[in-house]
């Protein structure tokens, strides 16, 4: 159990929020939410003892044990992966270190003998003697190999670090857990192990995240860092998002009757709850609607960016013609072969595969920045394309301002450059910053208006929640909900895929599965994982 008591956070005038006065209790997982820059990051800091409070006081219930999912992926470079993982229960770390010293001695006196015995006591009450197969266990679970788990933190790559950070902020069934985005850099298999997990953990969580259905799934509170102040709602993100909607709606409807307001709140909480009674999600055994009010429910303060992809011109009756494509890296991994397939107008397309760079390499040769090993693709006369890439770097290696580095893209005056950048979030001190600048939210905000202004009828969209806050995911997939165009696009982000694809298309070195489905319906599909085992042994 975490308690604060009358906390306050501050940088220099800037005051983050205070008065903050929550008990965070065991057999809950709370998804923390609010704006870039609000202080979610922050608060687990000050709850860690990483950053100090600029007033009041945290408590961690007595005898329990606080785990954190570290950020700094280089801090055990000279530890094996293994002992990294154990070092996640550090008084069962300490009590390893500790005996080694002692049986390395020659002579033991009777004291340190004693002690040792005390030491071996304790080490079997804290599975001791199954940590290292536990921590084996974590990290296969978490797609680290068993040949991985001798070799040095050096030796793995950044995707296969944050795993192990991952396993060891897990290790040992800690009493509280902090987590901060640990969905990132995951694939979405090893996102569906870790709701699992989660929803199975029975002590108290914490976690900041931008992935919705990931927080929808684990959640049964809400804390939103808003109006600068912290406040915890029952239930997930979903219910947070269309009561503040609905909130917003009624704010701006002043006509409407307060009897006729409480009304309308009580009668969507009504929905929603038995929605979620409903639910094939994990948050189903939740009670998560048990202590909320009518009288908490009230409108956010975000701001939506104004993301609105609309066509200059119909699409024809030929999409795209895929025949044969085969992508090898260098070192000649095959990414994909044998991709073959059409798309027929209007459908959005998700593509899959268990190495992300199969995605990213059809995309570039789509977009003709790559040749392909084998095979064809040929585009219909009428189809315009506007293309998301993953890495966005060589766009900002410039000097130019947003406006003059909006209008290298699209027509119109200065004037009409700050209304459109002003749609993005970007205010008037903004426009004038260098684009080099731009944090990673901000370029992808920019990359977005940039596709906005081509017009096209077909977006190739590489990972598009990258980088984005909940609000810029949320507006994002609202509106190509409502596209009218193609949509070609791979994603980490189940939210994102399930309300946006009608196609799926997974990519494998032997081949493809191309099933006109939703998502949830495709990773539960026996003939999909039947033709999966055939394609990946």
């Amino acid at each position: 159990m975490i308690t604060l008591s009358n906390i306050a956070v501050q940088f220099g005038k800037r005051i983050l929020y205070k008065d903050v006065n929550i008990k965070f209790t065991p057999g809950n997982i709370y998804g923390i939410i609010g704006a870039n820059g609000a202080g979610k990051s922050t608060l687990l800091k000050a709850i860690s003892g990483e950053i100090e409070p600029s007033k009041g006081i945290v408590e961690i219930a007595p005898g329990e044990r606080l785990s954190v999912l570290e950020q700094d992926h280089f801090k055990y470079d000279h530890f094996r992966v293994l002992d990294t993982v154990l070092m996640g229960h550090q008084p069962l770390w300490a009590n390893m270190n500790e005996k080694m010293a002692l049986y390395c001695l020659e002579d033991m006196t009777d004291a340190q003998g004693l002690h040792l015995a005390e030491l071996e006591e304790q080490f079997a009450e804290m599975g001791g003697w199954t940590a290292e197969s536990d921590a084996a266990q974590l990290l296969q679970d978490l797609g680290i190999p068993e040949p991985l788990h001798n070799k040095l933190m050096s030796e793995l790559s950044n995707n296969e670090k944050v795993r192990v950070m991952l396993a060891k902020a897990l290790f040992g069934n800690p009493d509280n857990l902090l987590l901060d985005e640990p969905t990132n850099d995951l694939d979405l298999d090893t996102v569906t192990w870790l709701e699992e997990y989660l929803s199975n953990f029975e002590h108290t969580v914490l976690v900041v995240s931008h992935d919705r259905h990931f927080l929808d799934a684990i959640s049964t509170h809400t804390v939103d860092v808003d109006y600068g102040k912290v406040s915890v709602f029952a239930g997930n993100y979903s219910f947070w998002y269309q009561s503040s909607q609905l909130a917003l709606r009624q704010q701006q409807n002043q006509k409407a009757k307060a009897e006729e307001k409480r009304k309308e709140l009580e009668e969507f909480i009504r929905r929603f709850s038995a929605n979620v009674a409903k639910s094939k999600q994990t948050t189903s055994r939740k009670k998560m609607l048990e202590k909320l009010s009518v009288d908490e429910i009230e409108p956010s303060t975000r701001k939506y960016p104004g993301i609105i992809f609309q066509m200059e011109r119909e699409a024809g009756n030929q999409i795209l013609e895929v025949e044969g494509l085969r992508a090898v890296e260098e070192d000649g991994t095959v990414l994909f072969s044998d991709v073959t397939f059409q798309a027929e107008k209007g459908q959005k397309i998700v593509f899959l595969s268990r190495n992300p760079k199969a995605m990213t390499a059809l995309f570039e040769i789509l977009n003709g920045n790559r040749q392909p090993d084998a095979g064809t693709f040929k585009w219909g006369v009428t189809i315009t394309t506007a293309y998301l890439p993953l890495d966005n770097g060589r766009f900002f290696q410039t000097d130019l301002n947003l406006v003059d580095w909006l209008s290298q893209y699209g027509k119109g005056n200065e004037v009409e450059m700050k209304a459109y950048l002003g749609r993005m979030l970007f205010g008037q001190e903004d426009v004038i910053k260098k684009a080099s600048v731009l944090s990673g939210g901000e370029k992808m905000r920019m990359m977005i208006a940039r596709m906005q202004m081509r017009g096209a009828n077909c977006l190739i969209l590489d990972t598009p929640t990258n980088h984005l806050d909940l609000e810029s995911i949320q507006a994002f997939n609202n509106n190509l909900i409502n596209y009218k165009g193609n949509v070609l696009f791979a994603s980490h982000d189940h939210e994102f895929i399930q309300t946006v694809a009608n196609r799926m298309i997974e990519l494998t070195p032997k081949g493809t599965i191309d099933r006109l489905m939703d998502y949830d319906d495709y990773i539960t599909d026996p003939l999909v994982l039947q033709r999966k085992q055939e394609l990946y042994s």
